[in-house]
């Protein structure tokens, strides 16, 4: 059943508004992946038909963009990725934890992203594991390990530089 509202429909109607106010702010891969979920299962990307033999009943069906940005095409897999991630969580409450540079390092991190980015992880896996270690801040062991696979670094020039990880905290009781 399709919903009232998809990702497609928003960018067919506010699309070509969004890209002029945008223009030359927007990569040739933005654009081209606005463009594949805007043509996503209609005419324009072709079609075939598909027909019941016993009752005679047929129907056009339009092909995908497969682009892996579409909602449409990768919403399956998306669902897979995520029902194997969470298997892999331990049962435990989580912590979203973000570390954030002031806006005015932006331009400093981006033209040295190697250099700040790895001060950044640096700096913050340090200070987790050391309040995780602290019994007077915690009363129970946390979980947290050099942040590297778990995290996610975000940065653009005109904003901030903002480094995200999910913590596990865990007790020895919640582990039975």
């Amino acid at each position: 059943m399709r919903p009232d509202l998809e990702v497609a429909d928003i960018f067919r109607s506010a699309g070509p508004t969004y890209r002029a106010a945008h223009a030359g702010h927007l990569s040739l891969h933005q654009l081209k992946v606005m463009s594949a979920i805007e043509t996503c299962r209609t005419a324009a990307l072709g079609g075939h038909v598909e027909a019941c033999e016993d009752c005679g009943h047929w129907r056009v069906a339009y092909n995908s963009c497969r682009n892996r940005h579409c909602p449409k095409c990768q919403g399956a897999a998306a669902r897979t990725w995520l029902a194997e991630r969470e298997a892999d969580l331990l049962p435990v409450g989580y912590f979203h934890v973000v570390f954030t540079l002031p806006a005015e390092i932006a331009d400093i991190a981006w033209q040295n992203k190697a250099l700040v980015y790895d001060l950044l992880f640096r700096a913050a896996s340090e200070t987790m594991l050391t309040i995780a270690a602290d019994p007077m801040r915690t009363n129970r062991k946390s979980a947290v390990s050099p942040l590297s696979a778990s995290s996610r670094l975000t940065a653009s020039p005109a904003s901030s530089l903002k480094l995200s990880a999910s913590i596990g905290n865990w007790s020895p009781r919640s582990m039975s």
